[in-house]
């Protein structure tokens, strides 16, 4: 039976919103205002002489819009997100209470340093911990993102090679397995950049990348574990083929969580990596917001690190913050403002030191554990993209859906009906309908087993032959139906025009 639409537009509790500007009231405010003082405007000819088009609404009006916005997001605090090379985890509380202790939540970046000896340290003591975890002599605490934290290993390498008199090396090689923003990274560094190809079992082509070795190429940029969810078995021997040929070896760390506590980076011959703190250390995903990209370097590097950076002579801290003088001689500059994203080293610290060695190096395990029980449950249905173990993700092509007539984006639509929000599609590029899952440590055998028995009767369904009209339709309970995103992307809509409104079919109607 269909349920006829309803007069208001509502789904029971799920209340049909507005635009915050379809619900303007002209004159209703939800503050008052003193009346601004008359001066003589500065703007002459500029001055407005209309409404600047806030919308008016009342103090109900506007708890009551934002309330039931909230209410249509997806988090991690509502559901599973099996999104893959993203992590999206719990974040504990205890972090956040941490981050807003008096001293640390309202410390400025202009006081002197006599009054931030205790931020400095803690930014001192996050910095070790990292150099301890990978095995790495230094590390670079300013980069406000992985792609971020990419830009200042590369840079770092730039300036070996010019200092070594090498600047002619122009060449950055890139897995076809590793992450989109390595190449992008390399390019906005002023490097050319050559792929190199995966095998079939979805690993660097080492003979490939050492045929192109050569006095060209400054740097390997390789994602371990790759973003076919594998370790790079022969990572070391590649390290020792780049550094014959008097490059450098990059490694993507946004995937460190898998390895924490079981791989120290320094063994396996890296040069430079960079640590998003957002997968390994629980702090919040960035979102457009505040983010971290810590970059361990070798003894090679160590030099080359941007400013500003703690240093400590043994009886306080201190900020090195020019470039070409003292500790920072070979500097290459600075990349951010300040000392780095401060709150975000305070959660990452805090969980740290909550975790300890033990807990950091289980929570490792758990996280390998999980994608692996995901790996083994699933293939009863969907085939696994490569065999044997993964690592922290588990990728599966589009074979069991053939003769179908249901894609990839079909079944991870009909996942928003069983209320998970869907893997990541499409990606990696080298797995065709790629179906990329990654459960984290964070989630239990419970939530994981749900999540496995609504997939695979979703898998039972699609194979059953004559459902593909069913799939082409989901999502059906979602506060929105399926958008036509091509079009969207094309054609988008970045501003509300009043006149164009009433232009707009209904939203009930449209679905």
């Amino acid at each position: 039976m269909t349920m006829p639409p309803t007069t208001s537009g509502n789904r029971g509790l799920q209340i049909e919103q507005a635009l915050i500007f379809e619900l303007d009231t002209p004159g209703s405010t939800a503050v008052d205002l003193p009346a601004a003082p008359k001066v003589r405007t500065r703007l002459g000819a500029l001055k407005s002489d209309k409404a600047i088009g806030l919308p008016g609404l009342s103090e109900p009006e506007a708890v009551r819009h934002y309330t039931r916005l909230s209410q249509k997001n997806y988090s991690i605090d509502t559901g599973f997100y099996p999104l893959g090379s993203c992590t999206m985890k719990h974040n504990p509380r205890l972090n956040e209470k941490m981050a807003r202790l008096p001293g640390l939540g309202d410390i400025h970046p202009f006081q002197p340093e006599s009054t931030a000896q205790g931020a400095y340290e803690l930014i001192d003591t996050l910095a070790h911990w990292l150099k301890t975890l990978t095995g790495m002599p230094a590390v670079a605490m300013s980069p406000a993102a992985g792609a971020h934290g990419e830009l200042c290993g590369l840079m770092c390498i730039r300036s070996a090679h010019e200092a070594n008199g090498q600047g002619a090396r122009k060449l950055i090689l890139v897995p076809e397995s590793a992450h989109g923003t390595n190449p992008a990274t390399a390019a906005l560094c002023g490097y050319q950049v050559e792929s190199i190809p995966a095998t079939a079992d979805g690993h660097v082509d080492v003979a490939a990348l050492k045929a192109k070795l050569g006095p060209t190429v400054a740097a390997v940029m390789i994602t371990n574990p790759n973003t076919c969810g594998l370790f790079e078995t022969e990572c070391i021997a590649i390290a020792e083929a780049v550094h014959a040929a008097g490059a450098y070896f990059y490694m993507d760390g946004a995937n460190f969580n898998a390895l924490v506590g079981r791989v120290r980076i320094a063994d396996l011959g890296v040069d430079a990596m960079h640590i998003n703190l957002h997968k390994t250390f629980s702090t919040p995903h960035g979102g457009g917001g505040p983010g971290a990209g810590p970059t361990v370097l070798s003894a090679a590097l160590a030099a080359y690190v941007p400013v500003p950076f703690v240093t400590h002579d043994g009886k306080k801290y201190s900020v090195e913050e020019h470039a070409g003088l003292g500790a920072a001689k070979q500097s290459y500059g600075r990349m951010k403002g300040f000392q780095g994203q401060f709150g975000v080293f305070v959660r990452a610290l805090s969980y740290i030191l909550a975790m300890g060695a033990d807990g950091l190096k289980q929570a490792s395990g758990d996280a390998v554990l999980n994608a692996n029980y995901l790996r083994v449950k699933l293939a009863a249905e969907l085939t696994p993209a490569f065999k044997g173990i993964c690592m922290h993700e588990v990728v599966f092509d589009d074979e069991w859906l053939k003769g179908t007539g249901v894609s990839t984006l079909d079944i991870a639509k009909a996942l928003i009906d069983e209320g998970f929000h869907p893997m990541t599609m499409y990606f990696p590029l080298v797995v065709h309908g790629a179906l990329l899952m990654e459960p984290t440590e964070t989630e239990s055998k419970a939530t994981l087993d749900q999540f496995i028995a609504s997939l695979l009767a979703l898998a039972r369904k699609a194979k059953q032959g004559d459902q593909a009209e069913w799939f082409k339709g989901a999502p059906y309970l979602a506060p929105r139906r399926r958008l036509d995103e091509t079009r969207a992307a094309r054609k988008p809509i970045l501003r509300w025009k009043p006149e164009a409104a009433s232009a707009v079919p209904s939203r009930q109607a449209a679905e």
